[in-house]
């Protein structure tokens, strides 16, 4: 494990070039490898999405939000967490046990189950653009597992029969500019870890933006080049290691009092889960005589279901 002296000062970026050109995949291993037990947080570039592929899901994901509040909340969310969250209908650091305000943010919920909930009739291309954000989220989570198993000196496929029905969420979030001041300890989104194997986010450099903690206990401003993207680990790959890799607390900030209206700002947010009846439990070569397990094995759903309750439930307190 790292120490605090060591801590990293930024997350790292790191070019999957060399991987899809069939290249020799160790150099780029073991840089995954240093950055999910370091910080956990890395941005990637040569990821293979095609910019248009992520430009018409943003595209459409802000003509929604741009939509009168009635016409948002006629998609209430389900009890799996599908649909609308309007504004102050969370609060992600509650996920940690703690009492918190409601997060400055509205987000649309889409799961993999596309015809389980209705769409909005506005704007007409919506469905489209995100179920095809979807499904190369999903991909890309799956190339990237195969690369984590790498790192972990397991099989590139040893995730493979873990995430073929995996339960994954895409969230399109808008944190639209300050109304009035916050309340104290009030944020954007407030301190938290994700919940499942790793988060693939489309992020936008905009005051009040993404801050991830170091194990130095410093806040670290992420400022993603144009076209990459953010990926994190959650909670269920750090059961998973046994806690060697870090899913590590990351926030979204208010914008400085001076810069309100400059700070509209966007994500597109996949949370990739595992299948609901996956285990989770230590893997092989994360625990040994000297290093028991961390943790109790659990089912990936319950897990869920349960982060996703203390997010939600009493969200304004």
């Amino acid at each position: 494990m790292a120490s605090n002296a060591t801590a990293p000062t930024a997350v790292p970026l790191i070019n999957l070039s060399p991987l899809r050109a069939g290249g020799d995949p160790a150099p780029v291993v073991a840089l995954v490898r240093d950055a999910c037990e370091q910080i956990g947080f890395l941005t990637i570039t040569g990821h293979g999405v095609a910019p248009a592929v992520v430009a018409d899901a943003a595209g459409a994901a802000r003509a929604f939000f741009d939509l009168p509040r009635d016409e948002k909340e006629r998609l209430p969310l389900t009890p799996q967490g599908a649909g609308y969250s309007p504004l102050q209908g969370e609060s992600l650091a509650r996920t940690l046990g703690r009492p918190a305000p409601a997060d400055l943010k509205e987000s649309l919920n889409v799961g993999g189950e596309f015809d389980a909930v209705p769409w909005p009739a506005q704007p007409p291309g919506l469905r489209a653009a995100l179920t095809a954000y979807f499904a190369r989220m999903e991909q890309l989570a799956a190339e990237l597992l195969g690369v984590f198993a790498l790192a972990l000196a397991l099989p590139a496929d040893f995730f493979a029969d873990k995430i073929d029905r995996s339960a994954s969420f895409l969230r399109v979030i808008n944190y639209p500019p300050p109304a009035a001041a916050p309340q104290p300890g009030q944020l954007r989104a407030g301190a938290h870890t994700d919940y499942g194997t790793l988060t693939i986010l489309r992020s936008e450099n905009v005051l009040g933006g993404l801050q991830v903690r170091n194990r130095a206990g410093e806040w670290l401003d992420v400022v993603v080049p144009e076209g990459a993207l953010v990926i994190n680990l959650g909670d269920m790959m750090m059961r998973w290691t046994n806690d060697r890799w870090i899913s590590t607390l990351h926030r979204v900030v208010n914008p400085p009092a001076g810069a309100w209206t400059q700070s509209r700002r966007q994500s597109l947010a996949f949370f990739h889960n595992p299948n609901p009846d996956a285990l989770i439990e230590c893997l092989p070569g994360c625990c040994g005589p000297d290093n028991p397990p961390q943790h109790p094995p659990i089912r990936a759903g319950d897990f869920i279901l349960e982060k996703s309750r203390q997010a939600y439930g009493g969200a304004g307190t």
